[in-house]
């Protein structure tokens, strides 16, 4: 199984207070400042088609139904383990076996980006949704050789703070490209916010040419059979491996929820697409950030099990604060204490399920297991467009945060269940 040979590749034994490194000399390295900065190349086109295209329909009058509908434009994100094989197997002849597909998905979203600046969701949705598609999986591809090489480059005992450097770099560009979209396109409309976008995402490319490329002890493999096959054997070589993934498809799934409609909550409510742009995503990226910082310093002190537990406690309570905005209407008190303690707490729970899902899978295939496993992960924010478009025209949202809430449970009590399976998974990291 994978968690096996991550083990014997490195050396028996748990982590200790003296082995294990300090989160900030270890974000210190140009190991962690590379992953950040593809982190931030991972994070930069998401939320175009998500925040940003919400938006967008938005100011064409769609309603959150259809909007919810259009969200499906990410389902290459679910879907990415189905081409992640080629990825482990078929190397470009460019910059090793991970940067090569990198600096290519980076300059294919280029293009995508700017095609779909021109298009006019006023008059047709179907070409917005299409270029919109396109996007989205060049940005699948884009994860799945970075989340390998991130699982490939990091040491086991630099997970958690890998987990972290990726996690600050990605809030920080999806923010950046989510407010600048807003504000532009507030003022100067969304055309010349996508095409400047496109611009930048070829910035990206530096950062892809100057990372370290990680050294391979094993062979990759040598085949699309072995290349899917084994690591499927791998991965479910132990029965517990089964409910361990539940863990990975559950964990977030309020805290995904609760985010899906967050664009049009804020609309609805009486934000406008400045304020939203300025005030509301900045403080979601702030929270996001130091949720980040804070998730990295507490699973070193605490472990990859209490990590889960607290995080996921956290992170489904902190889902009712909008609650209490949906009944207050526009109030910026609210909306800070909201925004900020509820993406604090979510962040520190990605950082979580992200060292655990890191942990599962083996050097050789890190390509499809990962993509394989954050497709799971990504089940419950990409596959809930519809019923939360229709909670929250139905219900309300004060329903759907309460909702949120609720679907948050299940995952929590998975951990507990499981707790001695994930404390044994993360005592065979050094």
């Amino acid at each position: 199984m994978a968690l096996s040979v991550a083990r014997d590749t490195v050396g028996p034994g748990p982590v200790t207070e003296r082995t294990q490194p300090s989160l900030r000399k270890v974000l210190a390295s140009p190991k962690m400042l590379a992953i950040m900065l593809l982190g931030a190349a991972s994070g930069y086109p998401n939320q175009m088609t998500e925040s940003a295209l919400q938006a967008w329909l938005k100011d064409v009058h769609v309603s959150n139904t259809t909007i919810g509908v259009m969200s499906y434009v990410a389902l290459p994100y679910l879907l990415k383990f189905l081409w992640a094989p080629f990825i482990d197997r078929f190397p470009l002849p460019l910059l090793g076996r991970r940067r090569g597909w990198i600096l290519f998905t980076q300059l294919a979203m280029a293009v995508a980006i700017a095609c779909l600046a021109l298009q006019s969701p006023a008059v047709a949705l179907l070409p917005t949704a299409i270029c919109a598609l396109i996007i989205v999986f060049f940005s699948a591809t884009q994860d799945i050789a970075f989340d390998a090489y991130r699982t490939d480059v990091a040491l086991p005992s630099e997970r958690g703070p890998a987990a972290a450097a990726t996690n600050l770099g990605y809030r920080t560009a999806a923010w950046v490209a989510s407010a600048f979209a807003l504000l532009v396109a507030d003022h100067f409309g969304w055309r010349l916010a996508f095409l400047i976008l496109a611009g930048v995402m070829l910035l990206f490319c530096v950062a892809t040419w100057r990372a370290p490329e990680p050294e391979y002890p094993q062979q990759s493999p040598r085949s699309l059979r072995e290349s899917v096959v084994m690591p499927l054997r791998e991965l479910l070589a132990n029965p517990a491996t089964a409910t361990l993934l539940s863990v990975v498809l559950l964990f977030k799934i309020g805290d995904a929820f609760a985010q899906k409609l967050f664009t049009p909550f804020m609309l609805d409510i009486g934000f406008s697409k400045t304020e939203l742009a300025l005030i509301v995503k900045g403080l979601f990226t702030g929270g996001a950030l130091l949720g980040a910082v804070l998730g990295g310093i507490f699973m070193v002190r605490l472990g990859l099990l209490r990590s889960m537990l607290l995080f996921g406690v956290l992170q489904a309570v902190t889902n009712l604060l909008y609650c209490v905005l949906a009944a207050a209407g526009k109030s910026y008190p609210l909306m800070v204490v909201a925004v900020l303690i509820e993406h604090v707490a979510g962040a520190m729970g990605n950082i979580a399920l992200v060292a655990l899902i890191m942990a599962l899978c083996d050097v050789r295939y890190s390509a499809f297991q990962y993509a394989l496993l954050s497709s799971i992960a990504l089940l419950p924010r990409y596959g809930l467009g519809y019923p939360a478009g229709w909670v929250a025209d139905h219900g309300g949202w004060y329903t759907y945060f309460v909702v949120s809430f609720f679907m948050a449970l299940p995952g929590l009590a998975i951990v507990w269940l499981m707790r001695g399976r994930i404390d044994t998974l993360d005592r065979q990291r050094v």
